[in-house]
């Protein structure tokens, strides 16, 4: 079953079981999901849902921060409830570990020696960990790696 008929199965059971916070983000991804397909005159597959996916947590990411800057504690906990049910549908997060042996395996298969390869390492790394770890944490270790 692809990604999105997943969350479309999700979105049909939360009806069924009155939960109403739940149903209202579910309906929010098949919405962001459905303006993309329409917009780009295309069917989304399961990595372009995850891409649609990281892009609304870290929308929602940057929103807490605005809000718990601005004393918004009730909004704080309604972006992380959403937060928490985006993430439900990304796959297993790698651990550091796993990161750091990407990131050496990368810069071997490049030769990558200074900062001015690290575009190449990236571009390596960013199709095995895409969805499975956060793309900014994995770029800072990869800067620091090769500085």
């Amino acid at each position: 079953m692809s990604l999105k008929a997943q969350i479309t199965e999700d979105m049909k059971s939360a009806m069924r079981a009155g939960q109403k916070e739940r149903l209202a983000t579910i309906r929010m991804i098949l919405a962001a999901i459905k303006q993309r397909e329409v917009d780009e005159r295309i069917q989304l597959d399961d990595s372009q849902v995850l891409a649609a996916l990281e892009k609304m947590i870290k929308q929602r990411k940057e929103a807490i921060t605005q809000f718990e800057s601005g004393g918004r504690a009730d909004l704080v906990a309604k972006e992380s409830a959403e937060i928490a049910l985006l993430q439900a549908y990304l796959p297993a997060q790698l651990s550091d570990a796993e990161i750091d042996s990407l990131i050496a395996a990368a810069i071997a298969s490049t030769g990558a020696a200074s900062i001015k390869d690290m575009g190449k390492v990236m571009g390596v790394v960013k199709t095995q960990a895409q969805g499975k770890a956060d793309m900014g944490k994995v770029s800072a270790r990869i800067k620091a790696r090769l500085t």
